[in-house]
């Protein structure tokens, strides 16, 4: 008999599409938001829209008519030994937050295995890199000392490739898919917990979507894989296109970012793919730059960083500074990485100083 698993998503943003993916192969999802989030899918359920191959428009998966259940609510419910897995899907800066703080404490303390699909790695994650000094990317981390009680045999790095965002003319449980590829997970440490990732991602696999004339296969599964180093292939994008897309002039959407001027950004990746190589990485862990490229032609909007970058964010998901340490460690540096690293910087600086004087 087909084992159901309780699966506990912190953040109801890009989580729900994770969520989405659970629920159509039958298992439990509890989604960790703010409170009128949390009232609002447990009244209406989460919408995810998703391009389909051979369908004009995107099909509209509605959490209400799937198998799985979904629930939602703020993090002062939560006990994380109630789940098998907990889902680590906010931006790097949320998990400070009064309440998410605590909660990812308490879920440090419970020992429950955890995979994270945040773009910047959790700490943690860090030590199971080899040759990687992770006191030295601290700095990096906007509270670091909120991973302090995770043990890296734990945690997990689940690559989030797909391209989601939310519609901001829709309600906050609607969810819009603009690049349907897949999440790639690096396996734990234990055959046990590896063996629940695997399990969620063949029954991911084997599930259809019922349109009500056909049941259909639905893009974005759950990849494992053995190597740590296969999330990191996502590096190697943010670096060539989402962070590039800050320039001094304001933003830029991914696709004139990366083929606006081609050459350098395939020089900027291909310096990330020699870095991640020089960690350890092989090269069937990492992604070609010309199926990047062409994935880049579908992403018309700047990238999330950017658009909280400009909207006056007081901190966002630095993996350009994380990327830049980790390489300064093997003596490796750029000048294309260090002019975003000094863009980001100052446009941080200038939000802050703005916030103060509003305070």
């Amino acid at each position: 008999m087909r084992t159901t698993y309780s699966i506990l998503i912190l953040g109801a943003s890009y989580g729900s599409l994770l969520a989405t993916k659970l629920l159509l192969a039958g298992h439990a999802v509890k989604l960790v938001c703010l409170p009128a989030e949390a009232e609002l899918i447990n009244k209406e359920g989460t919408r995810v829209r998703i391009p389909v191959k051979g369908i004009d428009a995107p099909v509209e998966v509605d959490s209400r008519k799937l198998p799985g259940k979904l629930s939602a609510s703020g993090p002062e419910a939560i006990r994380p030994t109630d789940y098998d897995l907990v889902a680590l899907a906010m931006q790097e800066p949320q998990f400070g937050a009064p309440g998410v703080r605590q909660l990812l404490g308490a879920t440090a303390k419970a020992k429950v295995p955890c995979m994270s699909i945040m773009n910047m790695p959790p700490l943690p994650y860090l030590a199971r890199i080899p040759g990687v000094s992770v006191d030295a990317c601290r700095a990096c981390y906007t509270e670091p000392a909120v991973w302090a009680g995770f043990d890296p045999a734990l945690l997990t790095l689940c690559s989030p490739d797909p391209q989601a965002f939310r519609p901001p003319e829709e309600k906050v449980n609607v969810l819009q898919v603009r690049l349907p590829t897949n999440f790639k997970a690096a396996r734990f440490e234990a055959d046990a917990h590896t063996a629940i990732l695997r399990q969620l991602a063949s029954d991911i696999e084997a599930a259809r979507f019922d349109t009500g004339t056909a049941k259909i296969e639905l893009p974005v599964k759950l990849k494992v894989h053995d190597s740590v180093f296969v999330p990191l292939a996502k590096w190697a994008m943010l670096m060539a296109g989402n962070y590039r897309c800050i320039t001094k002039q304001g933003m830029r959407s991914i696709k004139d970012t990366v083929h606006g001027d081609i050459e350098t950004s395939r020089k900027v990746y291909e310096w990330v793919i020699a870095l991640c190589k020089s960690l350890g990485a092989e090269q069937k862990d990492l992604v070609p730059f010309e199926k990047y490229a062409a994935a880049a032609q579908g992403l018309t909007g700047a990238s999330s960083a950017a658009r909280a970058l400009f909207g006056g964010a007081a901190n966002i998901e630095r993996v350009d500074r994380l990327v830049q340490t980790i390489a300064a460690q093997k003596g490796m540096r750029n000048d294309a990485l260090d002019e975003v690293v000094a863009l980001v910087d100052a446009q941080l600086e200038a939000n802050r100083r703005a916030a103060r004087k509003t305070a």
